[in-house]
């Protein structure tokens, strides 16, 4: 061996080639054992300064996995702090860990180990220290019996950046052996150097651009191995103007040509990378750059018209991410995950030829034909809006069984569905608020054909679509926190165009956004823009509005909240260039600020959540006043326009149902935790909060008493919408009472009237409407013993009890009344046509054939066992009908004898998800069951 050169090799190796990770021994075989240091500082960076204990998440790759994500004999689970995988602290941010390879995995000796696969995080998994493009890190076992090489720079490890020269620059190549070997080193094909050593270096001057091709090849006389490296030689820049009516994204100029453009001051190259170049870096596309040094752009020409293209932004070497503007990504992490039902024929990750999330375009796409092009939207006073994440409310978590479940949305008697986030966020499952491609539909929900043929099967019912989107902040897979991040602090660069390094303000999640940096309005506008333009989305609900701010509250959550000139101007901007392009768009805002500044922002058009779970929940507990006016009314503020969108439950809070049957109050007489006396109260609460005046929000399953706390098991898990609920005759009254209240606000202009006053501060709660069309007076005992109430009736004669048809006469119009607890009215001074409150799953009166009916498993997706009891011998036929009343299934059973029977229904895969009707027909009587179809 050489010995002045093994201090040079041993710099490399630790320095260069590892990065993240050393180990010792270099060539480490599956008997050998093996030391294994992470350097915290390098990679994503997301330990760094980590103060707690370290763990190794690790397994191996071996002759039996089938890719390098398929780990085989992990050591320990996720997320449990098991001491074989803890690491010891070296200091300066560095851990080691030692094990005996084979030994330590538990692997036969008849499976052959290729890679180490590794991972580093904290005790519980929520901080994971990866390379710095986030992909996995692994370390190669080698066969010592045989001649082994590494080339150990330039460096090779994902997540480390190639090394990027220019035309006539001199380069220092170096490579290692397991044993003293005929060492050769090709650069481009031609051999540059050669020794018998177990190391070698050299210097290369290029004279190639774009990519470069290093070997080191080791021979023993008998076996040759070879290692392969590339390093990239960059042309000169060519600075040029963006072409005219180009913007920032993916330009479709025609059928096979498109112009790609990124944002990205300060970074010195960037190439394009993709299905039309095998994801390697060249001098065809190597992008030029606008004058001003901000914008690089591309364009592509010769595409095949309708062909999707994948690709990716290469940026100084080091950084791979998609455009930010992408309408469609690829995530290799999570997309085999989404079942084909939900998104037919997807179009394959580029595997192999790179790593991370990838963009996709498409020249010549089909356009979408729109049923209805003029939608009338309700107006904003009528706004009954429901609220729902895709995932939890149907099993299939796809807008297809969204489409087929409209007619029971229909019927509920809401106008308006928020969607929680849809675009790109980070995995699948999720409530949305990790986005990280804004223009990009996640492909968790469907295609972005499907969400339009929601869109428009939702107008086609006079339904309007309000998407809920996150401004405030963005996630790691962001392309704008990936393109200017410092790995070793884990927080955004001091350079970010977008991104702040430290969030404003406390209740940040991920990175903070800028709002008064030019970048970010220009995004935001553009991202609003596309889906008023693209998807015809009626509104936009802005999560965490008040974090829109430059303003420094860090510590002082109240100052966050007080009147912030530059936040206002940032919003009223943002609704500006919605109603430019869409002058009905509802502008929605999850403010939660000062009421001089919600007031300001309410006269200025914009529509603000009005919070009253916590009155409502204990108004429905009877525990504390529950003083819900200031949260549902906006007179109550002083406002001037009824903007303000009350609501009793979202997806944010506990559930009322939940919280009365565990710590509900009660008496020897009253318990609000009863599940009836509960779902009684809930139409209560129903009551008091649909009649005032002004829009209104419902959460998802609230029609039906959903009683699931919002932590169980978790805040953000799943929880599926109970569709069994239809089935309890307590829960179908509750849904009847409460689609009735809101026929009633949407159907008569007194609910849009500004003269009302709510009494909410006592056990009984009134709320007076005062219209020269109708007078309402709502009252309602929420306390649990019996309580009288003056209710001011406006004036004297017959008054209507809206829901059971009853009617009193008022002779004196400020006279006591006593209420029972839970006891409620909604009394109108004109006769209404009572509802339709009727419910039941079957025909009791023919009971006298059928005595019991009941099916299972429901809901059902493949086959449902339909159960019934006859009293008497009779001629028997099964009858399936949709909810519209179309006949789609019908078998005659013939005479069968009294006792139990059983029907196995096979449901046809081509019948859409919703509820259908069973009827049993016995001689002449006929009974009757709900049942419901979710896949």
């Amino acid at each position: 061996m050489k010995k002045l050169l093994l201090p040079f090799l041993l710099l490399l190796v630790n320095c260069i080639h590892a990065n993240v990770l050393t180990r010792n021994p270099f060539f480490c075989g599956d008997q050998d054992s093996i030391t294994i240091t992470f350097d915290a500082t390098q990679g994503n960076g997301a330990l760094n300064n980590f103060t707690g204990p370290v763990y190794a998440h690790t397994g191996v790759i071996t002759n039996l996995s089938t890719s390098n994500s398929n780990w085989r004999y992990v050591k320990s689970a996720w997320g449990v702090a098991n001491a074989a995988v803890l690491m010891t602290a070296l200091g300066n941010n560095k851990y080691s860990i030692r094990f005996h390879v084979r030994d330590y995995y538990g692997v036969p000796a008849n499976e052959t180990i290729l890679k180490i696969a590794i991972l580093f995080r904290n005790a519980t998994g929520t901080i994971v220290g990866r390379n710095a493009d986030g992909s996995d890190m692994f370390i190669p076992i080698y066969d010592n019996s045989l001649p082994q090489c590494e080339i150990t720079f330039p460096a090779s490890d994902p997540g480390t950046p190639l090394l990027n020269t220019t035309l006539g620059q001199t380069i220092n190549l170096a490579g290692a052996a397991n044993g003293s070997y005929a060492l050769n080193v090709w650069v481009n094909g031609i051999n540059i150097a050669s020794a018998n050593d177990d190391t070698i270096t050299t210097t290369h001057t290029t004279t190639l651009l774009g990519v470069n091709t290093i070997i080191l090849q080791a021979n023993n006389g008998i076996q040759n191995t070879a290692d392969t490296v590339t390093f990239l030689v960059n042309p000169p820049i060519n600075f040029s103007p963006l072409p005219n009516n180009t913007s920032l994204g993916i330009n479709y100029i025609n059928d096979s040509t498109v112009v790609l453009a990124l944002y990205a001051p300060q970074k010195n190259f960037v190439y394009a990378i993709g299905s039309f170049n095998g994801y390697t870096p060249n001098s065809n596309y190597y992008m030029n750059l606008s004058p001003d040094s901000t914008t690089w752009w591309l364009t592509i020409t010769g595409l095949i018209p309708g062909q999707e293209y994948t690709f990716q932004y290469l940026v100084d070497g080091t950084i791979k991410v998609g455009d930010p503007y992408s309408e469609k990504i690829l995530d290799p992490s999570n997309d085999n995950f989404i079942n084909a039902a939900t998104y037919p024929n997807p179009t394959p990750y580029p595997s192999g030829l790179t790593t991370g999330i990838v963009s996709v375009f498409q020249t010549a796409q089909t356009p979408y034909t729109w049923t209805i092009n003029n939608f009338v939207k309700p107006a904003k006073t009528d706004l009954v809006i429901y609220e729902l994440l895709v995932r939890d409310f149907t099993a299939a978590h796809n807008y297809q069984t969204l489409i087929d479940t409209l007619h029971y949305l229909k019927a509920m008697g809401i106008n308006a569905i928020e969607l929680m986030p849809f675009n790109e966020f980070e995995g699948n499952e999720s409530w949305g608020y990790n986005p990280s491609y804004m223009m990009a539909i996640d492909k968790y929900y469907g295609t972005k054909s499907k969400l339009k043929q929601f869109i428009d099967a939702c107008h086609q019912e006079g339904i309007a679509v309000i998407q809920d989107i996150v401004f405030n902040h963005q996630c790691g897979q962001s392309p704008f926190a990936m393109l200017y991040f410092n790995n070793s602090t884990g927080k955004p660069a001091p350079n970010n165009p977008w991104m702040n390094v430290d969030a404003r303000h406390d209740f940040n999640v991920c990175y903070d956004i800028n709002h008064e940096a030019a970048p970010v309005k220009y995004w935001v506008t553009k991202v609003l823009k596309h889906y008023i333009q693209e998807y015809k989305v009626d509104g936009f609900r802005f999560d965490l509005s008040k974090g829109f701010t430059q303003k420094n509250t860090l510590g002082n959550v109240g100052a966050w909240g007080q009147y912030d000139t530059a936040r206002i101007t940032t919003l009223k901007n943002y609704a500006d260039s919605i109603w430019l392009y869409d002058p009905t768009n509802y502008v929605i805002l999850e403010h939660f600020a000062n009421n001089n500044e919600e007031e300001e922002l309410s006269n200025y058009g914009c529509m603000l959540w009005g919070n009253g779970n916590y009155d409502f929940r204990a108004a429905h507990k009877a525990n504390g006043t529950g003083n819900f006016n200031n949260a549902i009314s906006y007179k109550s503020r002083t406002w001037n326009n009824p903007h303000l969108i009350g609501y009793a439950e979202s997806h944010d809070e506990e559930r009322l149902m939940f919280e009365t049957l565990t710590t509900g109050s009660q008496n020897a007489n009253y318990s609000t935790r009863d599940t009836a006396t509960a779902l009684n109260r809930m139409g209560m609460m129903a009551a008091f909060l649909y009649t005032v005046p002004g829009p209104k929000m419902l959460w998802m399953g609230t029609e039906l008493g959903y009683d699931v706390s919002i932590n169980n098991p978790c805040r953000t898990c799943n929880k599926p919408y109970r569709w069994n609920y239809f089935f309890n005759l307590q829960r179908q009254l509750l849904f009847n009472i409460q689609k009735a209240i809101l026929d009633l606000r949407i159907s008569h202009p007194a609910f849009e009237s500004n003269n009302f006053v709510i009494n909410a501060a006592n056990p009984i709660k009134a709320v007076r409407i005062t219209d020269p069309s109708m007078n309402v007076n709502v009252m309602g005992n929420c306390g649990i013993v019996a309580a009288s109430t003056n209710p001011v009736f406006q004036n004297t004669g017959w008054w209507y009890d809206y829901l059971t048809g009853d009617s009193i006469l008022v002779s004196n119009a400020t006279a006591s009344v006593t209420l029972a607890p839970g006891e409620y009215h909604i009394y109108t001074s004109i006769k209404l046509p009572m509802p339709n409150l009727t419910v039941g799953l079957e025909d009791l009166s023919n009971a006298d054939l059928v005595a019991l009916l009941t099916a299972f498993p429901t809901p059902a997706s493949h086959e449902m066992s339909i159960q019934f009891d006859l009293y008497k011998n009779a001629e028997t036929r099964i009858d399936i009908f949709n909810i519209h009343g179309k006949q789609i299934s019908h078998v005659d059973l013939g005479l069968l004898t009294a006792g139990t029977h059983n029907y196995l229904w096979q449901i046809d895969e081509s019948l859409p998800n919703g509820i259908y009707l069973c009827a049993v027909t016995s001689g002449s009587h006929v009974r009757k069951i709900k049942l419901l179809v979710s896949r």
